[in-house]
């Protein structure tokens, strides 16, 4: 069956793009291409589709002089190259393409960065010149190549010069240019660069964390430790997740001198032109545009292939596209860029062999890595004692999350989740008075925890017990957490144990619309049905649970008991 739909998908894929190929340049090019030539053509672009750039780049490659014909062919076939990380094989043809006068927005871009890598700035933009004539204004790439043609220039002028050059970027792209306000400060090292960072991760109207990083790059590059240790405890006290900066702390605590990893001068050009790549693929990938996104960050990688963010991103690209063999592969490299990095890439992997059903493989595997921490941070004890509940590990999950209770307040941010994660694991191993009391501490911790409201107020109900009370709870939960499928459903079977059927309906219906697979929720609407006088179609959604593939056999039992007589009241 799962050999089936890929190959509908391939054909569905295979008859959009001969409909798009055919109505947009088939007369061009049909005397160019045999059977063989079609076959080729099409399977490289599902392959680039696909990201599977090897394929995609064999298929192209087999196709050389149809870019003459066919316009979309060198696009495709310079992104392949790119994502290939074949850069100079991706310059060498862009000047062909120049030289047949064939240039396209891709091949000068491709040009005018191979220059720039080689530090010749005039000749670089040339280039980025060609771009702002080719697109409209107010485009993605309209704004990158104004971006680029202005940083060439910053090599030619004073700072009071190329800050008015940088002030007249139109104010609809303020973040933007925020930002690289605060690089032109740091590659000029104006006196008042350290208060423009301060300003910008500071400023509150968007989320600047990022760039924490860099100001204490810059503070460090100037000898000034104490300094950049508290602007790095200060941003990891507010974002803990933060990657760059727990890598960061962690290479000054433990080497006393930066790391060759997530290199980054605000004097290069390259280096800033990559940071600016880095943000318009980080735009793309949010919204979907996956392909693109990782165009240029390739690009990005070309010009600070040392910056180890950028390919974190590029993973998190494949992940979201179902490539988990590329996602093991870019992992495993970022596994050699310190503990942080180390750590962060190895649940990433345990992630992936999980949805490739290897769950034994997954534990073993994270659990060896976690052993090899010397002195595991709170951060990463959690991480582990989470990924253990989360597999159903729940006695070791439990061992974990009490070491943690051990190491913090109740005033500490993670005091809530520990609880909640260890309430969970003790109910799950029957031990509900533990659980029951871990769970209430979450919540008088963090009250409006509407996923933790649902989970005690469900286990009463399922007990019988403070009926009234989760209806409150319940309530208050779906105010919070507005369409949560679990959330109705809760709502819905508290109303049905208080015996008001016909309100109870109304949520559990809609608990079904929300979530139309979930066997439970469609089991708890059958018994609603019954119990307002839709005997039929109440046995139309049990019949319906029973044909679920996650109907687990008590509830199958529990289903067949409830054909002839409906549920027990």
């Amino acid at each position: 069956m799962i050999y089936k739909k890929k190959n509908i998908l391939v054909i569905l894929k295979f008859i959009l793009i001969f409909f798009l190929f055919t109505n947009l340049e088939a007369k061009n090019i049909g005397k160019f291409f045999s059977g063989n030539n079609y076959s080729n053509y099409f399977s490289g672009i599902i392959s680039l589709n696909d990201d599977e750039y090897q394929n995609s780049y064999n298929f192209f490659t087999k196709l050389g002089g149809l870019e003459e014909n066919h316009f979309n062919y060198s696009q495709n076939y310079l992104q392949t190259l790119v994502s290939l990380n074949k850069y100079t094989e991706a310059y060498k043809y862009s000047k062909k393409l120049e030289k047949k006068k064939l240039n396209s927005f891709e091949s000068d871009l491709i040009i005018g960065i191979y220059y720039l890598k080689n530090n010749k700035l005039k000749n670089a933009k040339k280039y980025f010149l060609k771009l702002n004539n080719k697109n409209s204004k107010g485009s993605i790439k309209n704004l990158l190549s104004i971006s680029l043609i202005n940083w060439v220039d910053f090599n030619d002028l004073n700072f009071e010069s190329s800050l008015k050059v940088m002030n007249s970027i139109n104010p609809r792209y303020n973040n933007l240019k925020k930002i690289q306000t605060v690089f032109l400060h740091c590659y000029f090292q104006d006196k008042n660069t350290s208060q423009v960072f301060q300003n910008l991760v500071s400023d509150k109207s968007n989320d600047f964390s990022r760039y924490n990083f860099f100001y204490a790059n810059y503070i460090f590059s100037k000898g000034d430790k104490r300094k950049t240790l508290n602007i790095l405890n200060k941003t990891s006290d507010l974002f803990p997740r933060n990657l760059l900066i727990n890598q960061f702390k962690k290479d000054i605590d433990e080497n006393e001198k930066k790391s060759n990893f997530n290199k980054f001068d605000c004097e290069n050009t390259s280096h800033v032109i990559a940071e600016l790549f880095y943000i318009t693929s980080n735009v793309l990938a949010s919204e979907g545009i996956y392909n693109p996104s990782n165009f240029f960050l390739s690009l990005s990688m070309f010009l600070n292939p040392k910056f180890v963010s950028y390919k974190t991103l590029y993973a998190e690209n494949f992940y979201m596209n179902g490539k988990y063999q590329k996602n093991l592969n870019i992992y495993k490299e970022i596994k050699k860029h310190g503990q942080i990095y180390d750590w962060y890439a190895s649940k990433q992997i345990s992630n992936i062999l999980i949805k490739q059903d290897k769950v034994e493989q997954s534990i073993n595997y994270l659990s060896k890595v976690f052993s090899s921490i010397n002195y595991p941070s709170i951060y990463e004890l959690f991480d582990y004692a989470e990924f253990l509940k989360n597999n159903d590990q729940f006695k070791d999950s439990i061992l974990n999350y009490t070491k943690i209770l051990k190491k913090i307040n109740k005033n500490h941010k993670l005091y809530p989740d520990v609880t909640d994660g260890r309430g969970v694991a003790y109910e799950r191993t029957g031990e509900w008075k533990k659980a029951e009391k871990d769970l209430k501490e979450s919540l008088d911790a963090s009250p409006n925890q509407a996923y933790v409201l649902n989970y005690l107020a469900y286990s009463w109900i399922e007990q019988g017990i403070n009926i009234e009370k989760s209806l409150e709870m319940l309530r208050r939960a779906n105010d919070i957490k507005k369409n949560d499928g679990y959330i109705v459903d809760s709502l819905g079977w508290a109303l049905f144990k208080l015996k008001k059927y016909d309100e109870a309906k109304k949520y559990l219906q809609l608990a079904v619309r929300l979530m139309p697979s979930d066997p439970i929720i469609n089991d708890h609407f059958g018994d609603s049905l019954w119990m307002t006088g839709n005997k039929i179609q109440a046995r139309y959604f049990w019949e319906y649970v029973l044909k679920l593939d996650d109907t687990k056999e008590e509830l199958k039992n529990k289903i067949n008991l409830k054909f002839s007589n409906g549920p027990k009241v």
